[in-house]
C-alpha cells in the first residue's frame, strides 16, 4: 500500500498525519511536532482554533526538513467566516506558521453560532475566498471539516472548485457512513480526526483480540483498518514511543473478515460534537 494518497487535483498527501488538537502552545507543541517530524511524520494537521500555530511553525522551521517534503494543514475558525474575514484569517495563520504557502486549508465547521441563521450564505462567501487563495497558489488544496451531506450539497451547488477533502470524526463505533459515502462519491478524500476515539477502543474486546492475533497494538489495528478504507487517520500523541508506534502500520494487512468485525463494533465513545448545534 502506498504511503501517499492523491487528491483529485493531483496533489499527494501522506496516508497518515499527525494531529495537534489540545496540545498547549509553547514548548509542549514545539516538542511534540518536532518529535513527530523526527519519527517520520510529514503531514501536520493544525487549526487556528487550537491556538498553537506559532509553536507549530517554530517546530517546522527548526526541523531541518525541506518545506516541499511537508504537508501542512490549517482550518478557518467559526468567527472568521465570510469573504474578507477569511482572507484576514488566512494571512494571520500564514504569519503564525511562518510559511509562504499552505498545503491544505479547511472550513473547520459547517455552522457557526454567529451565522446560524444564514450559514449557507456564510459558507458560500467563505468558499469564494478559499477558491481565490487556491487559484493564487497560496494553498495547494482546499476542503472542509465536519461537513455532512446536507452541509456539502448547498456549498457544492455554487462552488466553482469542489472541496478536495472532508475531515470528520471517524473511528470504530462511529462510522458516519452517509457522510463518507457522499464525500467519496464527490471525489473528496476523507480524513479521520480522533481516529483512536476518546480512548474507548483500548477497552474493546474485539479490538483487543485482534491486536493479540496480529501481534500489534490496538492503536495500530485501528489505524490500519482506517487506512485500508482509503481514509487518512490523524492520530495525536505527545509521547515519542506512541508516535512511532502509530506510524508503524504499513507492514501488515487486516483481512476482509477481520475488517468486517471492526465495522460491527457499536460503541467506543465519541466526542459528542454535533455540527448542526455548536455553541461557538
Amino acid at each position: 500500500m502506498s504511503l501517499y494518497c492523491t487528491l483529485k487535483n493531483g496533489v499527494n498527501i501522506p496516508a497518515i498525519g499527525f494531529g495537534t488538537y489540545r496540545t498547549p502552545p509553547g514548548a509542549e507543541t514545539e516538542q511534540s511536532v518536532a518529535e513527530a517530524i523526527k519519527a517520520g511524520y510529514r503531514s501536520i494537521d493544525g487549526a487556528a482554533a487550537y491556538r498553537n500555530e506559532a509553536s507549530v511553525g517554530t517546530a517546522i522551521k527548526n526541523s531541518g526538513i525541506a518545506r516541499e517534503e511537508l504537508f501542512i494543514t490549517s482550518k478557518l475558525w467559526n468567527d472568521e467566516k465570510g469573504y474578507e474575514a477569511t482572507h484576514r484569517a488566512f494571512q494571520k495563520t500564514m504569519e503564525e506558521l511562518q510559511l509562504e504557502y499552505l498545503d491544505l486549508y479547511l472550513i473547520h465547521w459547517p455552522i457557526a453560532k454567529a451565522s446560524r441563521d444564514h450559514w449557507q450564505e456564510s459558507n458560500a462567501e467563505t468558499w469564494k475566498a478559499f477558491e481565490e487563495l487556491y487559484e493564487a497558489g497560496k494553498i495547494r488544496a482546499i476542503g472542509v471539516s465536519n461537513f455532512l451531506r446536507h452541509h456539502l450539497e448547498p456549498l457544492m451547488k455554487h462552488a466553482k472548485i469542489k472541496p478536495m477533502v472532508n475531515q470528520i470524526e471517524f473511528h470504530p463505533g462511529f462510522l458516519q457512513e452517509d457522510a463518507i459515502r457522499f464525500s467519496k462519491e464527490q471525489g473528496m478524500l476523507v480524513e479521520a480526526w480522533a481516529p483512536l476515539s476518546n480512548g474507548g477502543i483500548f477497552k474493546n474486546p474485539e479490538l483487543l483480540a485482534l491486536a493479540d492475533r496480529y501481534q500489534k497494538s490496538v492503536a495500530q489495528i485501528t489505524l490500519r483498518w482506517i487506512i485500508q478504507k482509503g481514509i487518512v487517520p490523524l492520530p495525536k500523541s505527545v509521547t515519542p514511543g506512541r508516535m512511532k508506534e502509530n506510524l508503524a502500520v504499513f507492514d501488515f494487512e487486516i483481512s476482509p473478515e477481520d475488517s468486517a468485525r471492526i465495522n460491527l463494533i457499536t460503541d467506543c465513545g465519541h466526542s459528542g460534537f454535533d455540527p448542526d448545534n455548536l455553541d461557538y
